[in-house]
Parts: C-alpha cells; sequence; structure tokens
C-alpha cells in the first residue's frame, strides 16, 4: 500500500457483495480491509484506523447501527456509509441521527457507491467531524438543531413544517454536492411516498422565505436548472 493510499474497512456478511464490491474498491485505488460482523469491524477499526467504511446494516452478532453506536461512543469519527435494505425515511433518519455519514439502499449501483464514498470524504476532511454525527450545524447566522428540531438564524427560531426541516438538514448536512429532487423525495420522503417532485420544491419555497433567501441570488439554497438544489454556504459543526 503506498502512502497515500486511502484504506476501506467493507463490512458486510455477504460474500457476493463482497466479492463483486472489494475488486471494484481496489480498482478505484483504495486499500480494502474486510470484515463480515459488527465485532470483527471494531476489532479492525482498532488497529487499522481506516479512511472510510461501508457497513451493511444487517449482519450477525452485531448489526451495523449497533456497530456504529458504539464506535460514537468511543469517539471514532470515521466516515461511515450504511448499506441497508429498508427504504423506508424514518429507518434512514435514525441511521444519521446515530452518527452515520450516509447510507444507500440495497440494491445499488457501483459508481453511486463511490461518488457517496469520494463525497463523504471530502466532508470529513473539509469539516474536521462528520456533519452528519454533528447534533448541531452551523451556516454564517444560521444554526440548525437536529436534537431540538429547531432552526434559528440569527438568533430569532424558525417556524419550519418537519418536512422543511428535514430538507433544510438533508442539505446542511450534503454542502456543495447537487442533490437532485429525486434523492430528496428518497431521503425526506422515503421510496414508498406516492408524490412526485413539486412537493420537494414546494419545501425549498417555504425554506427560502423562512431563510429570506431570494433564488436568484441565493445566501444558502441554489438551483440547479435540471439537477436539483444546492447548499452553497459552508458548513461546520456547532457546539
Amino acid at each position: 500500500m503506498s502512502e497515500s493510499q486511502l484504506t476501506l474497512l467493507l463490512v458486510d456478511d455477504d460474500p457476493m457483495i463482497v466479492e463483486s464490491l472489494a475488486p471494484l474498491l481496489e480498482r478505484s485505488g483504495f486499500h480494502v480491509l474486510l470484515a463480515s460482523n459488527g465485532d470483527e469491524a471494531l476489532s479492525k477499526i482498532q488497529s487499522h484506523h481506516p479512511d472510510v467504511i461501508v457497513m451493511d446494516v444487517l449482519m450477525p452478532r452485531m448489526n451495523g447501527r449497533e456497530t456504529l453506536r458504539r464506535m460514537r461512543k468511543s469517539n471514532i469519527w470515521t466516515p461511515t456509509i450504511l448499506l441497508t435494505q429498508v427504504g423506508e425515511a424514518a429507518e434512514r433518519a435514525t441511521a444519521l441521527e446515530e452518527g452515520a455519514d450516509d447510507y444507500l439502499n440495497k440494491p445499488f449501483h457501483s459508481q453511486e457507491l463511490l461518488a457517496r464514498i469520494h463525497a463523504v470524504l471530502r466532508r470529513a476532511r473539509s469539516a474536521g467531524q462528520s456533519l452528519s454525527s454533528a447534533r448541531r450545524l452551523a451556516s454564517v447566522d444560521l444554526i440548525l438543531d437536529r436534537q431540538s428540531r429547531r432552526v434559528f438564524l440569527a438568533d430569532e427560531s424558525l417556524n419550519l413544517t418537519p418536512k422543511a426541516f428535514s430538507v433544510l438538514e438533508y442539505l446542511m448536512t450534503h454542502p456543495d454536492e447537487a442533490v437532485s429532487r429525486e434523492e430528496l423525495l428518497r431521503s425526506v420522503w422515503g421510496w414508498e411516498y406516492p408524490t412526485g417532485t413539486r412537493t420537494v420544491d414546494t419545501r425549498i419555497n417555504e425554506l427560502r422565505r423562512a431563510l429570506n433567501d431570494d433564488a436568484a441570488s441565493p445566501r444558502f439554497i441554489q438551483t440547479l436548472t435540471g439537477e436539483g438544489y444546492i447548499f452553497i454556504a459552508p458548513v461546520k459543526p456547532a457546539p
């Protein structure tokens, strides 16, 4: 392994997943370590200090979410992507609240996984502590408190609907990334939610009114024609 090569820990008990992903990740420039359960993953994290972790949720002995909880309680903030077969928004929101940097629903395209890996690595380098594991996020004079589910702008509390809060939370934990309307639908409303992209636009408009954010000259949320939205202001964990 070269000094500049990043180490990735792949944690999954499904041999077919491991056999397909491990060579792809190696070809993409990562030094890949393998673990088949949470206990083995924690041991390798302690001994090898990987740069990023891709971990399945459903595993024997210790599942991925419990492994992640133990990591965060031990102040191990290695960027972690969870792989799950559960498509409901509540399950994914819980995973993020417990400290996951991102999640991907099975089945997924390998190139999407690679894009998510590089994105969480960029965020970790720029923010230090993972944004997805931070209880409070700050951007200019905007504070988002994930524990109380409240948002403050210039120290004034904003009255947001729960869905608007969740959209803002997702955008702030993925700053400087193009986020499609479809991705927001999957992440905030869930795969099963029978709605269209107009619903996303409605919540974005609600956020812009609350944030006094001009769509033509935005401070926070910029529209990308044909792509979706991007949170353009810098975001960092807040005390």
